[in-house]
């Protein structure tokens, strides 16, 4: 096997490692129906949403189980999800509030982002 055909091998391995699964929640489109109704009774809420499997099973992760900054303000605080074990300091917001102008403009720039992410990886 020669040099390129090694660092070929290692490049799709690489990629292959850096693209998530998608898996999504059954407890999602329960949400979905949740808010809908509500919509429909004038009630407006935002609900956390992990952004990997999106259930809304997400919460704050304790000060001894490892976000000791984001409890003292320095950092953002972290948040996990119960069904996926994921962690991050960042979680979505699904809501049932009518979008606005500027939430759409913001939606339609990270899609464009995403889109040449995926450019770039493959």
């Amino acid at each position: 096997m020669s040099e390129e055909e090694k660092q070929e091998k290692k490049k799709k391995k690489q990629s292959a490692a850096l693209v998530p699964e998608r898996v999504e929640s059954e407890s999602f489109y329960e949400l979905i129906g949740v808010l809908e109704e509500l919509e429909k009774e004038g009630k407006y809420v935002d609900v956390q949403v992990c952004p990997q499997c999106k259930s809304p099973k997400v919460r704050r992760v304790k000060t001894m189980s490892g976000d000791l900054w984001g409890h003292m303000g320095i950092l953002p605080v972290k948040f996990e999800c119960e069904e996926c074990g994921w962690r991050a300091r960042l979680v979505l917001n699904a809501t049932n509030k009518s979008t606005t102008v500027k939430d759409a403009a913001i939606m339609a720039e990270e899609s464009e982002l995403q889109n040449s992410k995926k450019k770039k990886l493959g």
